[in-house]
C-alpha cells in the first residue's frame, strides 16, 4: 500500500461484499515470538535533539549519519538479519547518541528557502510532510535525509503526518532501517504509523518482517484497519505465510474490514500465490466489485497452477466486462498459456497485444519470448526478442534459456556473446542457463570460461548457478571437478544431490553411485524420479542387480514404478544385469512406451544372445504404431549377428534403407558386423563401402570382419586406408591386425605392429593383444620366444595367454609345452571343458591313450563334460541343429542317401579319409564311420538338398572344424561348383573352387 495515500484515505469508507464463509479459524493465532512491551517514549523527544544541538550548522547536522551504529543497517539481501534484529529491538530510545537521528551522507546541501522557515508551525508541517512525499515519489535517499536534518535543525515538532511522511519516504528511498529508526523513536504510533513502516518494510522485499510487524502491533492494542490488513496480507503472499495469512483473513472479518476492496483484492493473490484456488476464486466471487488488483492476482493463480482452461475462461469474462486490461494482465495469461502448451490461445493474446500497441513493451515481450520457446518455437522466440529495442538482463536471459531448452546451444552461446558485448551484467538465470548450453554442446573449455565469469559477477555460491555447473562437469567426464563445485556450496538441495550423482554411472567411477544416494537419504533429502534414474544407471555400469532390487523396492515404496522413465530405467538395469524375465515385468507394467523404452528392452533381449525375443518385440513395437530409429535398427541388427539370424538381418536392412538410416554410422557398423559374422562378406563390404563417412568403429568392424574370415592381406590394406583417411586406430584396431598377421604368419610385421600400440599411439597393449602375439609365436613354432614373452609382459596368471598356447601346441604336437599350459588352466579355469580336451587331443594324436584316460578321469572327477559338438544351417529362413552321428532329423534318410553319393564322387578324385583325425582308440572301420557322419557333413548334404544350386552353403559349428572335415569341404566345393562357408569356434573358412580362404593355416 502507498502509505501517502494511507495517510490521506484512512477516514474514507470501505468497500464492502457479502456472503463470504470460509472454513477458517475465528481467533487469530500468530505463530511468533511474544515480544516485550517497548518502553514508554517521551513526547519531547525531538525536542530534546533541538536543545542539544541547535548551535549546529546545517550542513554539520545533514552530515551526521542517523544510523551509522544502527544494529538494523543491513542490505536488502540480508531479510533473516533484519528480522532477528526486529524481534530483538523492537524499540528504542534514541536519546544515548547525538547520531540517533540525523540524517548522513557527505556533502548534502540543504535546498530550502528562507521563506519555509518563517511559515507558521502548521502551514511549516505541511509544506515539510509535501516534500517529503516528493522525495518518496522521486526515490532521493539524499534530499530526505536533508529535508530530515533540516527538521531536527529548526527545532520543528513534528505532528503524526510529519512523523509518517518520514517513514514513508525512508521506506521508498530504500531504507528500510532509517524508516524503522524513525518510528522507533515516534512518542505515539496510531496504525497509520504501524502500517506505513510495515509496508516500507514489505516494500523492499521483507515478506517475514512485515508479518512480525503485525504481529507487534497487534501487541500493542492497536486495531489493524483496511490498509494494515491488507499490507499483513500483502506480506503473507510474498513468504507464502497461508496459515497466517487465513488468521488475518479471520480477523479482517472481526473487524469489519473483509468487504474492503484492497483487502479483498489481497486476499485473492495470497491464495492464489499459495496453490488455493478455490479459496482464492471463492473471495473474488464475493467481491461486490472487482479491480484489476484481484483480476490479474486470481489469473496469475491460474497461471501458476498450469490450469491454462480456466485461465482461459476467466480472461474471456474479464475482456467482456468493462474492465480494462493491462500490460500485465496480458503477460499473466501468455505465462499461463505457455505453462499448459496452448499455442493457439497465446497466439490471440499476443494479436491483442499487437492491436493495443504493447507488443513492444519489454515485459510482455519477455512473456512471449516464454511462449513460443515452452511450445517449440524458438525461431519466433527470436524474432520477438530482436525487436526489443533495449532488451535488459531478464530479456536476455528468457531468449537464451529458450535457446538452451530447445536443444539450440550454439546460438544460445552466441546470444550470450552479444549480451556481453551489449554490456549487460549476467544474472544468475542467463548464467546457468548458458552453462547447461555448455553442458550439452560438451564443451569443456567453455564451459571453464564461464565458471569464470560467474565468480567475476560474484554468483559462484548461488544455488541454480552451481547447481549447473556440478552438471556440467559430471556429465563431461570432469568428476573431480564436479566434487569441488558441490563442495564449495553454502547448501544443498535435491537438484544439487541429482546434479552431483548423474556423473556416476560410466565404468570408472559407477561404484562411487550408491554411496552418493545413500549419503543423500542420510542427510535427509527426499530422491526423486531424476534421483533414482541415475542410481539405477550406476547399478547398470556396476552390474549389480543386488542393489538395483534395493533402490526398485524404495521406488515402490515412493510410489513411483508407475513413471515411464524410471520404468525404463528398471528395464535397462535388469536387462544389462541379463535378468530378462524382471525386465520384461516392468516393461509390461508402463502404461505409455514410448521408442526409447522400446529400444532398451530389444536391445536387452538382443545382448542377451536372444534375437528371437529381440525381433518379437521389434514387431509388436511396430503394430502398436512406434516407428523404429537408428539405435533400435542397431540393437536389433546386433541381436541377428549374435544368433547369425541372416534372413531376420536382411529384413532389418530393408527397413533402415526405407526408413533413411542406412548413412548412421552405428546402423551401419551394426550391418557390417551383422554380414561379417553370418558368413557374407561380401554383403559388409558393400554396406561399408556405401557409407558416406567412416569413422574408427565402422573401421574395426571391417578390419576384424577379414581377419575373422582369414583375409589378412584385405585385413592389413584396410589398416593402411583407415590410416590414409586420417582415423586414429584404437585398441580394438590392432586386435584385428595382429589377427591377420596371425592368420597369416606374418612374425615381423606383427612384431612391429605390437610394437607401435604404445610407441607410436601411445595404446597400453591389453591382454587380448598380448594372446595375439603369442598366437602368431606359437602358429611359427617358436615356442621359446612364447615363454619369453609371458615371462617379459608378465602375463602368465591370464587364462586366455594358455589357451592360446594350448592350440598352438596342438598345432605343432609340442606335448611338453602343451602339459605345462594345460596345467595352468587347470588351475586358473578348473571347469572349462575344451581346456581338457585341447590336452586329450595332443596325447590322442601321438597314441598316449593312457595319458588320455588319465584325462578323462580328472574330467569327471572335477564334474566337466565335454561340450558336444553341433552344427547348423539355415534353409529357406528356419535353422536346422545336427549333432555327430545324428539320426533325428524328419529328412535324415535322404541326408545319408546324399552322403552316400557325395563319398563316391570324393573316392573318384583321390580323397583319402585322415583317420588320425578321429581321437578315439577305435577301429579304422568305426573311425571312417565317425568321420563320415560329422555334423558339420550333416549340415553340408541337408543345404545341398534344400537350397537352391546358386546359393552360397552357410554352416555354424560350436567346435573346431577338425582337419578332415576341412579337407572334403574343399573337394565338395569343387565337385558341386557350390561356395560353402563354415563359421567355426575360431574362424570363417570360405571354400571355393576347391581352396579355402585359410590356405590351410589355422
Amino acid at each position: 500500500m502507498e502509505c501517502d495515500y494511507i495517510a490521506l484515505a484512512m477516514r474514507s469508507s470501505p468497500h464492502s461484499f457479502r456472503n463470504l464463509f470460509l472454513p477458517i479459524c475465528s481467533t487469530p493465532i500468530y505463530p511468533v515470538q511474544l515480544l516485550k512491551k517497548p518502553s514508554s517514549r517521551s513526547r519531547s523527544l525531538i525536542y530534546s535533539f533541538r536543545l542539544k544541538y541547535a548551535s549546529f550548522s546545517a550542513v554539520g547536522a545533514v552530515e551526521t549519519n542517523p544510523i551509522s551504529n544502527s544494529p538494523y543497517k543491513y542490505g536488502k539481501n540480508s531479510p533473516s538479519k533484519l528480522h532477528e534484529d526486529f524481534r530483538k529491538n523492537p524499540r528504542k530510545d534514541l536519546r544515548a547518541s547525538r547520531h540517533n537521528l540525523l540524517p548522513s551522507d557527505d556533502k548534502i546541501e540543504l535546498n530550502m528557502t528562507s521563506g519555509v522557515l518563517n511559515l507558521d508551525s502548521k502551514e511549516r508541517l505541511r509544506r515539510y510532510s509535501t516534500m517529503l512525499r516528493d522525495c518518496a515519489s522521486k526515490v532521493s535517499l539524499k534530499e530526505a535525509r536533508t529535508l530530515h536534518g533540516n527538521v531536527l535543525k529548526c527545532g520543528i515538532e513534528p505532528d503524526s503526518h510529519l512523523w509518517v511522511s518520514l517513514i514513508n519516504a525512508y521506506a521508498k528511498c530504500g531504507s528500510v532501517n532509517d524508516a524503522r529508526q524513525v518510528f522507533d523513536a515516534m512518542p505515539e504510533r496510531d496504525v497509520v504509523s504501524w502500517t506505513a513502516v510495515t509496508a516500507g518494510i514489505v516494500g523492499q522485499g521483507y515478506g517475514n518482517d512485515g508479518v512480525c510487524l503485525y504481529c507487534e502491533m497487534r501487541r500493542e492494542g492497536i486495531r489493524p484497519n483496511e490498509f494494515a490488513l491488507a499490507t499483513c496480507l500483502k506480506a503473507c503472499s510474498m513468504c507464502l505465510g497461508i496459515e497466517v495469512g487465513k488468521q488475518v483473513h479471520t480477523e479482517a472479518i472481526k473487524v469489519g474490514h473483509f468487504m474492503d476492496l484492497f483487502v479483498g483484492s489481497a486476499l485473492v493473490d495470497l491464495y492464489a500465490k499459495c496453490g488455493e484456488i478455490d479459496l482464492a476464486n471463492r473471495v473474488f466471487l464475493c467481491m461486490p466489485e472487482q479491480n484489476a488488483v484481484s483480476w490479474n492476482a486470481l489469473l496469475n493463480g491460474y497461471a501458476q497452477i498450469g490450469d491454462g482452461k480456466e485461465l482461459i475462461k476467466l480472461f474471456c469474462r474479464m475482456t467482456k466486462s468493462e474492465m480494462k486490461f493491462s500490460m500485465f494482465t496480458l503477460s499473466t495469461v501468455l505465462k499461463g498459456c505457455a505453462n499448459s502448451g496452448f499455442l493457439g490461445e497465446g497466439q490471440v493474446v499476443h494479436s491483442m497485444a499487437i492491436k493495443i500497441g504493447g507488443e513492444l513493451d519489454e515485459f510482455l515481450s519477455c512473456s512471449l519470448v516464454d511462449l513460443y520457446s515452452k511450445c517449440g518455437l524458438p525461431d519466433d522466440a527470436l524474432k520477438v526478442f530482436m525487436r526489443i529495442k533495449d532488451p535488459d538482463v531478464v530479456a536476455w536471459s528468457a531468449m537464451i534459456t529458450c535457446l538452451g531448452q530447445q536443444e539450440n546451444s550454439e546460438e544460445a552461446v552466441r546470444l550470450f556473446h552479444q549480451m556481453r558485448c551489449a554490456g549487460v551484467r549476467p544474472n544468475q538465470f542467463s548464467l546457468a542457463s548458458i552453462v547447461s548450453a555448455a553442458t550439452d554442446l560438451g564443451d569443456l573449455h567453455f564451459g571453464g570460461s564461464i565458471h569464470a565469469c560467474i565468480c567475476k559477477c560474484g554468483f559462484e555460491f548461488d544455488s541454480s548457478v552451481s547447481n549447473a555447473l556440478v552438471s556440467m562437469y559430471m556429465k563431461n567426464g570432469c568428476v573431480r571437478d564436479g566434487i569441488k563445485v558441490f563442495e564449495a556450496m553454502k547448501s544443498w538441495d535435491s537438484v544439487s544431490w541429482n546434479a552431483l550423482l548423474s556423473g556416476f554411472h560410466n565404468s570408472d567411477t559407477c561404484n562411487q553411485g550408491p554411496k552418493i544416494f545413500y549419503q543423500m537419504l542420510v542427510d535427509g533429502f527426499k530422491p526423486n524420479v531424476y534421483t533414482f534414474i541415475s542410481v539405477l544407471r550406476a547399478c547398470s555400469s556396476l552390474l549389480d542387480v543386488g542393489f538395483g532390487k534395493q533402490v526398485h523396492a524404495y521406488i515402490v515404496k515412493n510410489s513411483l514404478d508407475g513413471n515411464d522413465d524410471v520404468g525404463t530405467a528398471l528395464i535397462d538395469m535388469y536387462a544389462k544385469n541379463r535378468c530378462l524375465e524382471d525386465a520384461d515385468l516392468a516393461f509390461n507394467r508402463l502404461i505409455k512406451r514410448d521408442l526409447f523404452t522400446w529400444t532398451v528392452i530389444i536391445s536387452g533381449y538382443a545382448q542377451s544372445d536372444q534375437a528371437e525375443k529381440a525381433i518379437k518385440y521389434f514387431c509388436q513395437m511396430q503394430r502398436e504404431g512406434v516407428k523404429p530409429n537408428e539405435f533400435t535398427l542397431a540393437g536389433c541388427l546386433s541381436g541377428c549377428s549374435r544368433t547369425v539370424t541372416l534372413e531376420n538381418g536382411r529384413q532389418l536392412h530393408s527397413m533402415a534403407i526405407k526408413a533413411g538410416h542406412l548413412d548412421d554410422v552405428f546402423v551401419a557398423s551394426a550391418l557390417v558386423d551383422l554380414y561379417g559374422k553370418c558368413g557374407c562378406l561380401e554383403d559388409a563390404e558393400a554396406v561399408f563401402e556405401g557409407l558416406r563417412s567412416r569413422d574408427t568403429i565402422s573401421w574395426n568392424t571391417m578390419i576384424c570382419g577379414y581377419s575373422k574370415h582369414g583375409f589378412g592381406e584385405k585385413a592389413l590394406e584396410a589398416y593402411k586406408l583407415m590410416l590414409d583417411e586420417g582415423n586414429v586406430p584404437d585398441e580394438v584396431t590392432f586386435v584385428g591386425v595382429l589377427s591377420a598377421c596371425s592368420n597369416m604368419g606374418l612374425f615381423e610385421e606383427g612384431k612391429e605392429h605390437f610394437n607401435s600400440l604404445s610407441k607410436v599411439y601411445g595404446i597400453t597393449p591389453t591382454i587380448e593383444h598380448c594372446a595375439c602375439m603369442v598366437d602368431i609365436l606359437g602358429k611359427a613354432g617358436k615356442f621359446c620366444k612364447v615363454e619369453s614373452f609371458i615371462e617379459e609382459m608378465k602375463i602368465n596368471q591370464y587364462s586366455l595367454i594358455w589357451e592360446t598356447v594350448l592350440g598352438a601346441c596342438r598345432l605343432h604336437g609340442n606335448v611338453e609345452f602343451g602339459e605345462t599350459a594345460a596345467q595352468k588352466l587347470f588351475e586358473l579355469e578348473p571347469r572349462v571343458d575344451s581346456n581338457y580336451v585341447l590336452l586329450s587331443n595332443i596325447f590322442a594324436a601321438k597314441g598316449r591313450w593312457d595319458d588320455v584316460r588319465k584325462i578323462r578321469a580328472l574330467m569327471s572327477s572335477q564334474g566337466v563334460k565335454k561340450e558336444p559338438g553341433c552344427s547348423w544351417v539355415e534353409v529357406e529362413g528356419q535353422v536346422h541343429v545336427f549333432v555327430s552321428q545324428d539320426t533325428s532329423h524328419p529328412k535324415i534318410r535322404e541326408i545319408y542317401i546324399k552322403l552316400e553319393e557325395l563319398g563316391e564322387k570324393l573316392t573318384s578324385v583321390g580323397y583319402k579319409p585322415k583317420l588320425e583325425q578321429v581321437l578315439h582308440n577305435v577301429t579304422e572301420t568305426e573311425k571312417l564311420e565317425h568321420l563320415h557322419h560329422h555334423s558339420e557333413r550333416l549340415a553340408l548334404a541337408f543345404a545341398l538338398i534344400g537350397t537352391s544350386a546358386l546359393k552360397t552353403i552357410r554352416i555354424f559349428k560350436n567346435l573346431r572344424i577338425c582337419g578332415d572335415c576341412h579337407d572334403v569341404m574343399k573337394l565338395i566345393s569343387e565337385i558341386t561348383n557350390r561356395d560353402i562357408v563354415v563359421r567355426d569356434i575360431n574362424h570363417f573358412h570360405h571354400f571355393k573352387s576347391g581352396t579355402c580362404s585359410c590356405r590351410d593355416y589355422w
